[in-house]
């Protein structure tokens, strides 16, 4: 039998859609998520602010295309921030090449990333956004290295890289 038509498949792909149907998962965008006061800004005032493609990633939560980003390359010792209110995120030591395509680091500075649980692939991912304007950032992954296993897989448009 034709290995995408196994009965497996069969079953799966209906269900799957069935469930999303009956869960409705709400579509969350960054600008919904509650952030702070000081950068509860309008729609209009972040447009002034970022770029169309950072609007789009930070504020509509896309994505930019694999090996797009300048900052996926970038070696030396800094902090990386949001592009949205330019929160410090990432430290530069804590970055690694992941060969995704995207800056990757294995841990956050604490506190400075919220997450919440993703469905538009119908399976489940975590997102993390700016834990102060909730402009989105990417998705955290288990596959990344020791001493955390993570992999917080960022879009660069939504990064500002401070050098030392």
């Amino acid at each position: 039998m034709n290995q995408f038509l196994s009965r497996r498949t069969f079953i799966l792909i209906p269900t799957m859609s069935i469930l999303k149907i009956i869960f409705k998962p709400m579509k969350v965008l960054a600008s919904a998520i509650a952030s702070k006061e000081e950068w509860n800004l309008s729609k209009d005032e972040w447009k002034s602010r970022l770029s169309p493609e950072s609007y789009y990633i930070l504020r509509e939560e896309g994505t930019e295309r694999a090996f797009s980003s300048q900052l996926n390359n970038e070696k030396r010792k800094g902090v990386f921030h949001c592009a949205g209110c330019d929160l410090p995120l990432f430290l530069s030591d804590k970055k690694f090449d992941s060969g995704t395509g995207w800056p990757s680091f294995w841990d956050s500075i604490k506190g400075s990333v919220d997450t919440k649980v993703d469905f538009k692939l119908i399976v489940p991912r975590t997102e993390y956004h700016c834990s102060r304007c909730g402009g989105h950032q990417g998705h955290v992954f288990n596959d990344g290295p020791l001493p955390t296993g993570k992999r917080y897989c960022n879009n660069g448009l939504a990064l500002r890289f401070v050098p030392e």
